[in-house]
């Protein structure tokens, strides 16, 4: 599960789409080595919680994050057997039409997640495996392509 210091956008429930904490009880979670990974993302913190990965693979089942390129970095780090997936905007103009249309940023924010985005897509060589995000059943199943792959060599 996510932690994020951010506030919940209208439709988010705490405990659902994240778990919502204070900038103080993220930093002491931080220092106890609760996350797997953390990064200040577009001004908050975002987290993935380490007991529930390490839960998850113990049963057996795979593991899905959604995270930026400094928390997969992170993980990859950790867990070197990691398959890193960027997905990538079919371009920077689509990407912001999509931000725009989601409307849950202020301009200021919008302005910073763009610009970010475009720092991010320089480090997509990093990654095990891109896909473009057009549609989205096709980005899916091409990401799910990739987990077969990768299920395969090991």
């Amino acid at each position: 599960m996510s932690y994020t210091t951010r506030p919940p956008r209208p439709t988010e429930r705490d405990g659902e789409h994240y778990y919502f904490v204070s900038p103080t009880t993220f930093s002491l979670m931080r220092q106890r080595g609760d996350f797997v990974e953390c990064a200040d993302v577009h001004g908050n913190f975002y987290g993935t919680s380490r007991r529930s990965i390490e839960e998850a693979l113990a049963s057996g089942r795979d593991v899905l994050l959604e995270i930026d390129v400094q928390g997969a970095a992170q993980v990859k780090r950790q867990m070197p057997h990691a398959v890193l997936i960027f997905i990538e905007p079919p371009s920077l103009a689509i990407l912001e039409q999509r931000l725009r249309n989601r409307r849950t940023e202020q301009a200021e924010a919008l302005s910073r997640r763009l610009a970010d985005a475009y720092d991010e897509l320089r480090q997509k060589k990093s990654f095990d495996g891109v896909v473009v995000n057009t549609e989205v059943d096709q980005a899916v199943e091409e990401v799910l392509q990739i987990m077969e792959k990768a299920k395969q060599r090991s």
